[in-house]
């Protein structure tokens, strides 16, 4: 009987496969926060990314506070208007918005939200992502107009008219872009008849 020969084993290499990134869902992202991850805290999920925003300070609030005072006003009912809840561009992207306006009366929505109306961010610390970042996942999404209150530069940037870019880009931007002083006023795409005073934004 004729032995069997067995192969020797191959050298051992080094993995050329380098350890990657842990991407998030949407719904993944969502299951931790019920459970109570976050419990505390301000995060949000940005490509498939857990980011998480410092203590909101009282600026930001008080913002946010007279920001929803009037949208609400301007809209008037038959609106839905959420504040820091998810919204669900695709499904790695929840940026949690400060405010949201869709059409409809609040309640009795099986499913988180996959655009809006108006979109609205209150920036003392994160301009950039906002004005960039988020921007382009707002305009990939399908959202009209989508406005950055400016708490610094006391302005509030207003995004419209979302385009897709060369293909070779694979991503949508707005086209246009408005810059609003505290004597201007601004009058939601969706609600064209209201005007808000930026003025009324403003803490």
């Amino acid at each position: 009987m004729a032995a069997i020969a067995v192969p020797a084993p191959p050298p051992w290499r080094p993995s050329t496969v380098l350890p990657q990134p842990r991407k998030w869902t949407a719904a993944e992202f969502d299951q931790m926060n019920e459970a109570g991850w976050f419990a505390g805290r301000r995060p949000f999920l940005l490509d498939g990314v857990i980011l998480e925003q410092g203590p909101m300070n009282p600026p930001h609030a008080n913002a946010l506070e007279m920001l929803i005072e009037a949208v609400r006003a301007a809209f008037g009912v038959g609106w839905r208007f959420r504040s820091q809840l998810p919204i669900h561009l695709d499904a790695t992207n929840n940026p949690m918005p400060d405010l949201a306006v869709l059409a409809g009366r609040p309640g009795g929505h099986p499913d988180h939200p996959t655009t809006a109306a108006l979109v609205v961010e209150v920036s003392d610390t994160t301009l950039k992502m906002d004005t960039a970042e988020k921007a382009e996942r707002y305009a990939t999404a399908g959202v009209p107009d989508y406005w950055v209150l400016d708490l610094e530069g006391r302005r509030l940037i207003v995004f419209r008219d979302p385009q897709p870019l060369p293909a070779t880009l694979g991503a949508t931007a707005y086209r246009t872009q408005l810059v609003l002083g505290p004597n201007d006023a601004v009058s939601p795409l969706a609600a064209p008849a209201a005007t808000i005073r930026v003025s009324d934004l403003l803490p």
